[in-house]
């Protein structure tokens, strides 16, 4: 490894791999990557290590350097579009063997921490249609993530995934050519950034769904989470906070911004900067205080589901069956 890529001690970094995508994409955009790496102090050699990591800096270097030998408007698109599917292996198969839609963007929401990308989604999946909120320090993740979902799931439903709209909270070089490629409204300088997608694009089937081999990659990836650093700072407040209300204590964002003395919006703009959503640490807390109330064998299945804020029974034993691949009746019955 170069000298400025062994400099990894005291400045944030990110996975090499993943700037191995985007370098990759360059070639097929007919970039000379070459001048692109040296500006960035890296060189090939950088990327033969699955668990290298590189300066946060070299991302921006290697794009912004890209953009001055050839401008191309929407560069994030044009590298979304050759992007494959597995070019991160393990949480592109955990989406597309989701049964659903839907279930695929739980399972990206779930897991993209895998790619230590500091993009964090959120869903909402009460609001109609459907959002998955997209929020990163920089307008080039959201942009590229946004093209790649719609692109993959359109690719993994055979043509039938369509999203009602994609919009951004900042400009973008091209909205009318954007909307071109992933065929739905673009819509920047709007109020909120991601996907929307109807109810009916949300329950659409996935063509490679296979409940046996996502259980295997869940185990795998799960492992891995478990590996990675513990959350730290205002995550490690807000998770702390969420374990003492979870079991019926109110656990709505904004009471939680009211108890670390801040709005919603400045507890979700924090959260993003530290790279994980409040929707990402309730789920969390959920599911390891269902297990362990499950595993206990006091309280009935029911009684669980309310007092982790299930209005019904159902919504529960999805949840459940996402966080566990089974139903909580075989958890209970395994663990009893």
């Amino acid at each position: 490894m170069t000298a400025r890529a062994k400099l990894v001690t005291d400045r944030a970094t990110l996975p090499a791999n993943a700037l191995a995508v985007f370098v990759q994409a360059l070639q097929a955009l007919g970039y000379d990557t070459h001048p692109l790496l040296a500006a960035a102090g890296l060189s090939p050699d950088d990327f033969g290590d699955p668990d290298g990591r590189v300066p946060c800096e070299a991302y921006g270097t290697v794009l912004a350097c890209a953009q001055q030998q050839r401008f191309t408007p929407n560069l994030p698109l044009a590298l979304a579009q050759r992007t494959p599917i597995g070019a991160w292996p393990l949480l592109d198969y955990l989406v597309v063997t989701a049964d659903t839609v839907g279930a695929g963007m739980h399972q990206l929401a779930r897991y993209f921490r895998l790619t230590g990308n500091p993009v964090v989604v959120t869903i909402r999946e009460a609001a109609d249609p459907v959002l998955v909120e997209l929020s990163a320090p920089v307008p080039f993740a959201v942009e590229y993530d946004a093209a790649l979902i719609v692109m993959h799931l359109r690719a993994e439903t055979g043509g039938r995934f369509a999203a009602a709209g994609v919009s951004f909270q900042h400009a973008i070089d091209d909205p009318a050519a954007f909307a071109r490629a992933v065929g739905c409204p673009v819509d920047h300088k709007a109020t909120w950034t991601g996907v929307a997608m109807s109810r009916d694009a949300w329950t659409l089937p996935m063509r490679r769904r296979d409940p046996i081999l996502r259980r295997l990659l869940e185990t795998q990836a799960d492992a891995v989470l478990a590996r990675l650093p513990a959350r730290d700072g205002l995550a490690l407040e807000v998770q702390r906070a969420l374990a003492e209300r979870i079991g019926g204590g109110d656990t709505r964002l904004e009471s939680l911004g009211r108890a670390l003395a801040m709005s919603a919006r400045t507890l979700q703009r924090r959260l993003a900067a530290e790279g994980v959503s409040y929707q990402t640490l309730l789920d969390d807390a959920r599911k390891e205080t269902a297990g362990r109330y499950l595993a206990d064998g006091t309280l009935a299945i029911g009684e669980i589901a309310y007092l982790l804020g299930y209005s019904e029974p159902a919504p529960f034993h999805r949840a459940f069956k996402r966080w566990y691949g089974e139903t909580p009746e075989a958890f209970r019955r395994s663990r009893t």
